[in-house]
């Protein structure tokens, strides 16, 4: 597991990262751009979000891809932005109509709003981590999966 580099990472350097951020995420996945990846991603960049396979860069174009095919109107906006050492933080807002199949499920036209929460880590200006939480199961309540809590025995 890495650790916070929190020593040599100069204020300067968090600030080009989180604008680096910014640009995968409203480039990359909001406008489905798959050359930012090439662009911001290390050669040995390692995904740790669940479900991206393969957990790489091919992995990450291949998730943007599948988001746009289900939802090609998807957006985000980044409510929250921080850095901290090697790391940019960020809480975002994703919304788009989903009008394409989606993980089994036929397009609906349902309009989708989800949080995302997303941890980049930096080095020499490359992303070469990434770990993400999206919030699928609100996701899949808005396109109308029968999602239920477990029942609790009585």
């Amino acid at each position: 597991m890495a650790t916070l580099d929190v020593s040599s990472t100069s204020i300067a350097e968090q600030e080009l990262n989180m604008k680096r951020f910014r640009r995968l995420i409203l480039v990359g996945f909001g406008q489905g751009d798959l050359a930012v990846v090439d662009e911001l991603f290390a050669p040995d960049f390692v995904e740790h979000q669940e479900g991206v396979r393969p957990p790489n860069a091919e992995g990450v174009k291949g998730i943007i891809a599948y988001l746009r095919q289900a939802l090609p109107d998807l957006n985000y906006t980044i409510e929250d932005i921080a850095a901290s050492g090697d790391r940019v933080w960020g809480r975002l807002r994703s919304r788009g109509t989903h009008r394409g199949p989606f993980m089994g499920i036929p397009p609906t036209g349902n309009e989708i709003a989800i949080t995302v929460i997303d941890i980049c880590r930096f080095v020499n200006g490359k992303i070469v981590e990434h770990w993400g939480v999206p919030d699928q199961l609100s996701l899949l309540r808005q396109i109308g999966a029968s999602v239920q809590p477990p029942q609790t025995p009585a």
